[in-house]
Formats: structure tokens, sequence, C-alpha cells
């Protein structure tokens, strides 16, 4: 049966590369505005900063500070990023003299000349759950890396396959977005536990121009509103963080699994390999949560990433492989993918 259209259309890569910038782009406004919210929440309720006529100059000091620790977390991720999720999961350079892993180099290399990338910098894990992602700020400092479970239980077509789909993050510039959004989730999540913790401690004390607020009514409702805002925030920051990471995430893996076959000319070869990975049973415990959505499989193997309706598009950090596998297997007639399945992917 010859492959459905609607499954192997996909964007050309620059229109992809222009997205994946915007979104960039959008995800890092949206943190922003979040950590300029709590940050202005601590000043003016914990802090009892003044906003009033005759009560002095409101100087923003904790939504500054929110906005400093966020470029810095940006900064950090962008630069310093990839070394640290290697780090993190003890990642070492693969070694030539090892069979598999000179295996692994020969693949890359090949996936590099089908990409038309620099040759990216490759790791391996001392993981036995198969599992795989890449890291970096664009192609030139690209880093792929694949635990030794990984190694072990592919073939050669299956690891083209898997090295395929993480070469499509790096040409997509999916890596930069990943680790952009990680950062800035990150810098969520320490303004919003610095919030609690505050609120907790010292309780709530409002702004000088409260009294003045009452009189006048208007602006007192109005800083009731936005006291209940903040509260919800600081609760639903973290979740909310976390979504938005996952979310990325998922979009991303269609396009991927899409553009390895491109490389391989085998769509086969990763639907194996994503069988393979979905039958493993022992969790990734090198990769920790927060880079879940890096992988190529959830490490954690969430039951919630095998569904789908709201709760899977909240907290799945990845597509159900089932539909990922039959829409390889659909480019390649050996299968039919279900009425629902996403067509390319993309965000």
């Amino acid at each position: 049966m010859p492959p459905d259209p609607e499954v192997t259309k996909r964007p050309e890569i620059w229109e992809q590369q222009a997205r994946n910038r915007r979104n960039t782009v959008l995800l890092m406004v949206v943190f922003t505005l979040l950590l300029v919210v709590l940050g202005l929440g601590v000043d003016v309720f914990l802090f009892g900063r003044s906003t009033g006529e005759g009560q002095g100059f409101f100087v923003p000091v904790a939504a500054v500070i929110a906005l400093l620790i966020g470029a810095f977390q940006s900064l950090g991720g962008y630069y310093w990023g990839a070394g640290a999720v290697l780090g993190s999961a003890r990642a070492r350079p693969a070694d030539p003299l090892n069979e598999r892993e000179r295996l692994l180099l020969n693949v890359v290399a090949e996936m590099r000349l089908a990409s038309g990338l620099p040759m990216p910098k490759v790791y391996v894990l001392p993981d036995p759950d198969p599992n795989a992602f890449a890291v970096g700020r664009d192609p030139g400092h690209a880093a792929v890396a694949v635990t030794r479970g990984l190694l072990e239980t592919l073939d050669r077509a299956e690891l083209q396959g898997v090295i395929g789909h993480e070469m499509a993050h790096v040409r997509n510039l999916d890596i930069r977005t990943m680790t952009m959004v990680a950062a800035l989730a990150g810098a969520v999540v320490l303004i919003s536990d610095f919030a609690a913790r505050m609120m907790r401690w010292g309780g709530v004390r409002g702004s000088g121009s409260r009294g003045r607020d009452r009189d006048s009514g208007g602006g007192g409702a109005a800083g009731l509103i936005f006291l209940g805002v903040w509260v919800v925030l600081i609760l639903i920051a973290p979740l909310l963080a976390q979504f938005m990471a996952f979310a990325v995430s998922r979009s991303r893996e269609y396009e991927a699994d899409a553009t390895s076959a491109e490389f391989t000319r085998n769509p086969l070869g990763l639907a194996s390999a994503l069988r393979k990975l979905d039958a493993a049973a022992a969790p990734t415990t090198t990769i920790g949560r927060g880079a879940a959505h890096l992988c190529i499989a959830d490490p954690a193997g969430s039951e919630v990433n095998n569904r789908e309706g709201r709760a899977a598009a909240l907290f799945a950090t990845h597509p159900p492989i089932g539909k990922r596998i039959a829409i390889l297997e659909a480019m390649a007639g050996a299968g039919t993918v279900s009425e629902g399945r996403p067509a390319g992917g993309g965000c």
C-alpha cells in the first residue's frame, strides 16, 4: 500500500528552522511574562512595596531579580546546558577501540553525510536501558549520546534510524529550543518556589497603597484580582513550565521520525528500533526527569505516553510510540495509520 501523502508531507528544512526560531522567541516571551508576574507579586504582596502616590517610587526589585535569574539560566542553558546534561548523565566520549562504539561512530558519520551537518560529538551513557538524545545550541556545537543498552540492543539498521532521528533534531534546531525551554522552566520553578516559601514564612503584607485602594474601591479590586492570579501562579507555575517543555518535545518527535526516514531511506529501521525501546522494561536511570523531553523515548517509561487525550496532552513527554511506528510503517507501505493520527508533527 503506498504511503499516505498526509503522513509523508513535511515542510522544507528552512521553514522548519524558521518555525523553531519563532517558537523559541515565543516561549521565551511567555516564560519572561511568568517571571515578571511572579516577581511583581513578591514586591507588592511580600515586601509591601508602595505603588501609590506620595508613597515613594515603585522599585520592582524582586521582578528585576527574577528577570536576571531567567537571563542567567537562559545564557547558561545556551552555552553550557549541553555539558550539564551530559555530565549529569555520566556520559563519556565514544571509544573507537570498542567494536560497538566504533559502529556507533561510523553510523553517526553516515548520518552526518546524509544530513549535510558537521560531525557532532558522540557520547555513551553507562545505562542498560536503550535510549538516546541530542543536545547543543546549534549544529556546530551539537552532541549525540546513546546508552550502552541501545548499542547492545539494536542492529545497524535500527541504530541508523535512531541516529537519523537525533541528527534531525540537530538539523531542525530542535536542540536549541528544547535546551532553552529546560533552562527557562528551571528559572520559573526556582522563583515560584522562593515566592511560596516567602509567603509561608512572612504572609501576604500587601502594597503600601492598600488603604487608599480600599477607599477608592477600584484599585483594591484590581489588587485582589492580581493577588489571586499571583497565588494561583505560584501553585501552578512549576507544572505549567513542565507542561510547556513536554509540549515542545511531543510536537517535534513526529517531524524527527520523518526526517530520519529521509536520511536512512528505511523507515522500518526506526520503527523496529522504537518497538524495541518500547519493549524495554527498566527506566533510563542516568537521565533525570528534567532532561526527559530530550530523549527519543521517555526515560521513565510512563504509561501516559502510550495514551491520547487531555491527560496525555498535559503529562506525556512523548507521543505514543505505537502511533509513531504506524506512521513509519505507512511511509514504507507496510501498514496503515488510524484516523486522527498527526500528520508530520511540527508545532
